[in-house]
Formats: C-alpha cells, sequence, structure tokens
C-alpha cells in the first residue's frame, strides 16, 4: 500500500538505487520531466507553468496576462529565453518593482534622514547603511518570491492565513504608518519648492494633482515609464556630491562601526531612523503586490531578483551621496552638528558650497518626495483592495476600480491637508515617522518570514534553512535595536558599558536560537526533500517503488538540484479559500501577543523621546 508522502524516507534515489525505477523517471529527475503532480498543481501548469489553474488564487483578473513593462511584453506563454541580447531585452522588460521600491525608500524622511546623519555625525554613521544592505535583499526577495508564487498581495495572505485580527493589526499599522509618511512627502515637496520660489499654497495642491494623475491613467505601462523618469533624476546626485569634494579616507573610516559621541538615545534613534527609512513596512506591501500587478510569475524570480539588486545599488549609492555632501559640505561651519530639516540644508549648502549645490539638493528632495508619495500610497491602495477583495490593479481605469483610485485620492488629499500644520510639528513628524517605521518593521518581518514558510501556499519554494537563520537573525537584531532605544529612553543616565552588555547578551540568546534553527531546520529539509521527490515522480510510482524510497541512500546535491528544479516549475498555489488555515500553536500565539505588547510599548516610548526633544530642544537632538 502507498505511504503518506510525510512518511517517506528523505534519503532517496541515488545512482546507486535507480536501477528499480523506469528510464523516464530518473530522466525527470534530470530534466524536469516528471510525470507525477502533487497538491497545488495541475497538468496545464506542469506543461506550461505559465498556465493558471481553475483553482488559481489570483484575486483580480487584471492581474493575469502578458507582463508589460516600459520597455516592452512578454507573452504570457512565451517559451524559454535563450542567448545573452534576449536575456537582457527580458531584464528590461521585468525590471521595475525592485528598482522603483528601492528608490522610493530614498523618499523625502531618507533624505532628511541621511543628511542629518551626515550634518550631524560626518561619515561615522555610514556603516549602517552597509549593514541594511543584506537586509534590503532578504526581506524584498521574500515578498518578490510570495508575489511571484503565490500571486496575491502581501495583506491578502496575512488575512487568509492568520484570520482577520491580525490581519487587521497589519493594514491598520500600515494604513496609519503609510498616512504619516505621506504627509512627510508632501513636507518635502513644500521644502524643496519653497527653496526654488514656490510658495507652499501652490506647491503641495499641484503636487497632489500631479500624483494622482500620474497614477490614474489606466496603464500599468504609462505609470511605469512615468516613474523610470523620475527616478533618472537621481543622476543629479553625482555633480552634487562630487562639488562637496568627499574625502575618500575620511568616508572609508565611516564604515566602521561606531557610536560617534558615545551610545546613547539619541543617536540610537537617528539609527532606528536609518533602519526605518532604509526597510519600511510598507515596501513589503508595494512590491509583493505590484509584482503581482505587472503579471510576474515564478519563472522569471530570477530576473526579479536582477532587478531588486540593482534597485539596492541605486539606493546605497545615493544615501552614501546625500550623506556625504552634507557631511563635507558642512564641516567646519556654524551648521555642522545643528540639523533642523531638509529646508535648511538646501539653505546651508547654498550658503558653504555654491547656489548651484542647494538647488540640486532642492530637485532630489522634490524628486524623492515625488515618487516616495507614489509608492507609499499605491502600497495602502492595493492592502486595502487586497483586504476588501476590491480590483485593485494599474491596469484599471477609475471607473472600473473606483475603491482602488478613490482610496489613493483620499489618501492624498488627507496627507497635503495636514501638511499645513506648524512647522514644528512637521519637522517632529518627519523624523518621528521613519523611527516609529523602524520600531515596527520587526512585526511585518515577522508575518513575512512566517508566510515564506508556509509549504501550503510557496510548496517548494518555502525558504530554505540558510534564508530563515538570516531572516530571524534580521527580525532578532532589529528587536534589540528597540529594545537599546527603549531602555535608553526610560533609563537616560544608562552608560555606554551597560547598553553594550545588554546587547551582547541579547546576541548570545539570538546565537543560541540559530544553533536550535540550523537542528531543526535539517529535519524539515530531510522531509521536504522527501516531498518533493514524490511530488515530482509520485504519478509514476508504483506501491513497491514507493516502499523502496525508505531504504535507499541520500539524493547526490546534483540529483537534489533537479528534484527541486522540477517540483518549482509545476507548482501552482491553490485557491487559499481552500486551504485550512495553519495551525496557531499556543507558542506561536504566545509570540506574536508578546511581540504586539512589547511593540505598542516602543512605539509609545519613541513618542516620549520625539516630544522630549521637540519640547526641550530644538529638532536637531533627535
Amino acid at each position: 500500500m502507498i505511504r503518506p508522502a510525510h512518511r517517506v524516507h528523505p534519503h532517496a534515489l541515488t545512482r546507486g538505487e535507480s536501477d528499480s525505477y523506469s528510464e523516464d523517471q530518473m530522466t525527470s529527475i534530470h530534466t524536469g520531466g516528471g510525470r507525477g503532480l502533487g497538491s497545488g498543481r495541475t497538468a496545464a501548469a506542469a506543461e506550461n507553468p505559465s498556465a493558471e489553474a481553475p483553482t488559481s488564487t489570483v484575486l483580480d483578473t487584471a492581474h493575469v496576462g502578458d507582463i508589460v513593462g516600459a520597455f516592452g511584453r512578454i507573452g504570457r506563454t512565451d517559451g524559454t529565453v535563450t542567448g545573452r541580447w534576449r536575456r537582457l531585452k527580458t531584464l528590461a522588460v521585468i525590471t521595475g518593482p525592485g528598482l522603483i521600491v528601492m528608490v522610493g525608500d530614498n523618499d523625502a524622511g531618507g533624505v532628511a534622514t541621511y543628511a542629518q546623519a551626515g550634518q550631524d555625525y560626518g561619515m561615522g554613521l555610514l556603516w549602517t547603511l552597509v549593514l541594511m544592505i543584506p537586509v534590503l535583499y532578504v526581506n524584498q526577495e521574500m515578498v518578490l518570491r510570495l508575489g511571484a508564487v503565490a500571486r496575491v498581495g502581501h495583506a491578502r495572505l496575512i488575512f487568509e492565513r492568520f484570520g482577520k485580527f491580525w490581519g487587521a493589526f497589519s493594514v491598520g499599522d500600515l494604513l496609519i504608518l503609510n498616512a504619516l509618511t505621506i504627509v512627510t512627502e508632501f513636507i518635502g515637496v513644500s521644502m524643496a519648492l519653497g527653496f526654488l520660489g514656490c510658495p507652499k499654497f501652490v506647491a503641495v495642491p499641484a503636487a497632489a494633482v500631479l500624483l494622482f494623475a500620474v497614477v490614474a491613467g489606466g496603464s500599468f505601462r504609462r505609470w511605469e515609464r512615468l516613474m523610470f523618469l523620475l527616478i533618472a533624476v537621481n543622476v543629479l546626485i553625482i555633480p552634487m556630491v562630487l562639488l562637496a569634494h568627499p574625502a575618500p579616507k575620511a568616508t572609508a573610516a565611516g564604515l566602521i562601526p561606531q557610536f560617534p559621541g558615545g551610545l546613547n538615545s539619541t543617536v540610537l534613534l537617528l539609527v532606528v531612523a536609518i533602519v526605518g527609512t532604509t526597510v519600511a513596512p510598507w515596501q513589503l506591501f508595494f512590491q509583493q503586490s505590484n509584482v503581482v500587478d505587472k503579471r510576474i510569475t515564478a519563472r522569471w524570480i530570477p530576473y526579479g531578483r536582477a532587478d531588486l539588486v540593482i534597485g539596492i545599488v541605486v539606493v546605497m549609492v545615493g544615501a552614501t551621496a546625500l550623506m556625504a555632501v552634507t557631511a563635507f559640505g558642512m564641516a567646519g561651519t556654524a551648521d555642522a552638528g545643528h540639523f533642523t530639516d531638509a529646508g535648511a540644508v538646501a539653505a546651508g549648502l547654498s550658503r558653504h558650497l555654491g547656489g548651484t549645490v542647494g538647488a540640486l539638493f532642492a530637485i532630489i528632495l522634490l524628486d524623492a518626495s515625488l515618487i516616495g508619495a507614489n509608492a507609499v500610497g499605491l502600497a495602502t491602495t492595493y492592502a486595502v483592495g487586497d483586504a476588501l477583495g476590491k480590483r485593485h490593479s494599474l491596469h484599471w481605469k477609475i471607473g472600473e476600480a473606483p475603491v482602488f483610485y478613490g482610496g489613493y485620492a483620499v489618501l492624498l488629499a488627507v496627507s497635503a491637508a495636514v501638511s499645513f500644520s506648524p512647522d514644528h510639528v512637521l519637522g517632529l513628524v518627519t523624523q518621528g515617522v521613519q523611527a516609529l517605521a523602524g520600531v515596527l518593521l520587526p512585526s511585518a518581518t515577522v508575518f513575512l518570514v512566517l508566510l515564506c514558510n508556509d509549504r501550503a501556499v510557496l510548496g517548494p519554494w518555502v525558504n530554505t534553512v540558510r534564508q530563515n537563520i538570516v531572516a530571524w537573525s534580521i527580525v532578532w537584531c532589529l528587536v534589540l535595536l528597540s529594545l537599546a532605544l527603549t531602555a535608553t529612553t526610560f533609563f537616560p543616565d544608562l552608560s555606554t558599558a551597560t547598553i553594550e552588555t545588554g546587547l551582547a547578551a541579547g546576541a548570545a540568546v539570538g546565537i543560541a536560537g540559530g544553533a536550535v534553527m540550523v537542528v531543526v531546520g535539517r529535519r524539515h529539509r530531510s522531509l521536504a526533500e522527501a516531498e518533493a521527490i514524490v511530488r515530482t515522480l509520485g504519478g509514476g510510482l508504483d506501491p513497491e517503488q514507493v516502499d523502496e524510497l525508505d531504504d535507499a541512500a541520500s539524493l547526490t546535491r546534483a540529483e537534489r538540484r533537479a528534484v527541486r528544479r522540477q517540483d518549482r516549475a509545476g507548482w501552482v498555489t491553490p485557491n487559499l479559500a481552500l486551504l485550512d488555515r495553519p495551525a496557531m500553536s499556543p507558542m506561536r500565539r504566545a509570540g506574536l501577543f508578546t511581540l504586539r505588547g512589547y511593540l505598542v510599548v516602543a512605539v509609545a516610548f519613541v513618542i516620549i523621546k520625539i516630544v522630549q526633544a521637540g519640547v526641550v530642544g530644538p529638532v536637531s537632538s533627535l
């Protein structure tokens, strides 16, 4: 009798034991021609990965069809891409979600935060950007995989797999934080155009109308082309930073981890703000939904990863340049160490380096604000569409998706109105939003990692052991950072040595947890390997052959890769409504509630610190 897949011994089908199986079955392992179809796949999907299963999880019909990008089109049923030139053309078409989400990372709040770091601490915090590179790639690669394989947005997956309670928490956090973030984008628009001579009462409404016009054309290709035009403006960063005459030696010294002036709540708040502006929760929701909206499927994931890498390079170059222009442009002046806001930075650069540099900074700030507002606004309305089950695609016209475009318009209008608040309030909001994003990021990342380990959704595309180790390490580091911020805010007299000891103890706990994860992960990998074999060959094995799997030796590395490749090629995520929700163990439930409770406290302390900075001293104390 055939035993269930979960009882099959993981060590199976090596060269020494393969004689029991037909030539076709063994060939299928090496060439990807397996006949068997496991859970979550259809015959059409096995023959053509682009084909939609009848039980597809796709929520919006506009998310099915050809990939339409700024630089061309890829047919839904197009065959394998061969040749260097064709691969480059394919990459050009696929490029978009990763690049846009990364450049949107350097929004108005990002420009202000990086400028503050350079003005107040020189290049001393450059090392934080380097540490953010793996965090960016790991987090965004996971949402790329979720979007391409599951074919639905991030919010939809959280609601379907964790229930309305946790879905409401996640989307609620996102809505509040995104609304505040868009306020900072309008602040950036106001400051930039104000420096260039345009009054605020003209700049903000004009920007809101422009942002809506960019989105509301009913064409994904048109929207993406307009976004690429805005991204091209970032080239102005190069002449701007060169005019500041950066010193290579001083820049390189910033790569060494350090806390200028000692480890205290003020510098920790800025570090958390850098983390929050570099890796923000909205990015997870935006990229996954944009991947789905562009109709990128699992077969194009390698190109999506390349798109992401390009975006990370662009954002890191931009962030470093922004930090350098204030670090070297303000060094030795009365403005050094006295950051107030991005508008004052433009004025200061104009005084110390000339009007050209000040104007370039203002243009970059304006451009960053427009890109950021567009991406953050779309992340919000994508999530709302996911949660409500309404149409949410840039392929629809306004009349065809009123909730999607109406929500975007309301969000812009409310945020634009709030941006007319008093200047001292807006200055606190700008920096506070980035810090809050850094504190809330662990919660968003936890759900992301849990989803990327959900075999019912991703099947063979779930995280590997190594990916889980890196992902959970990121979560733990973010929690430690917010713990340190909370401790220094509540106990301002804590010594640097005490804080460092606490961080070291936390790191030790994390290492111990990682060791446990390695042991458990190896067992799960063996089980996953066995399941992959049965999914790949199950339809062609007789009962005796399945029984023999228990006694076979381990797979070679080449055979393991071949099985994984074939298993992934035919996987189609089932309709989420037909899947049983994963069991919420008491430990997982306790962990999620503990994290949620802690984050509420941490957010409260961030707000306290921001208010203290505004009452006791200038905004520069942030």
